[in-house]
């Protein structure tokens, strides 16, 4: 959490500067995953990923969306109970990196309020919402071609509990 408030005061003082370069976005997750895969092994969660073949390479900043996605991973890894799948793709003209967990799936309340993620510490699960904000904050950085970064949350998607994207131009 201090490296993310370190970050969000870099982004509010403009110290946090993007730099955008395409990726090649198997080598990407596979990053992300392996860095992980000790944690995920030992807690018996099965991740995999899927890339559409007409998406390959994506333009981003590879350590702000790592960091994104990095955080995603570690969330999922609390929640999941056996199952992580990260789909990415195209929709809309924009990149689209979603990850999907087995486990129950976002409060209601943060669904309902997508754009209003720092809610104070919610005192049963000690989830502070800044993680999302930080997300949102990185996917608006990134602007092309007249659009702007986005994420969304939901539950369901082909695991049917949590739903995290991330979609970049």
């Amino acid at each position: 959490m201090l490296v993310q408030l370190l970050g969000l005061y870099k982004l509010g003082v403009n110290q946090l500067p993007l730099r955008p370069d395409y990726h090649e976005l198997d080598d990407f997750i596979e990053a992300q995953l392996a860095h992980h895969q000790d944690v995920l092994a030992s807690r018996g969660i099965a991740a995999r990923y899927e890339i559409d073949d007409m998406s390959p390479l994506g333009f981003f900043d590879r350590e702000l969306v790592g960091s994104v996605v990095g955080n995603i991973i570690v969330n999922a890894i609390g929640f999941a109970r056996e199952q992580i799948v990260i789909s990415i793709g195209e929709e809309g003209g924009q990149l689209k990196i979603t990850l999907n967990d087995d486990g129950p799936g976002y409060p209601a309340y943060l669904i309902e309020r997508q754009t209003e993620y720092v809610q104070g510490i919610n005192q049963g699960s000690g989830s502070t919402g800044l993680g999302l904000y930080f997300a949102a904050h990185i996917a608006r950085l990134h602007v092309r071609n007249g659009m702007r970064g986005r994420i969304e949350i939901a539950n369901g998607g082909v695991l049917g509990g949590a739903m995290f994207s991330i979609y970049l131009p």
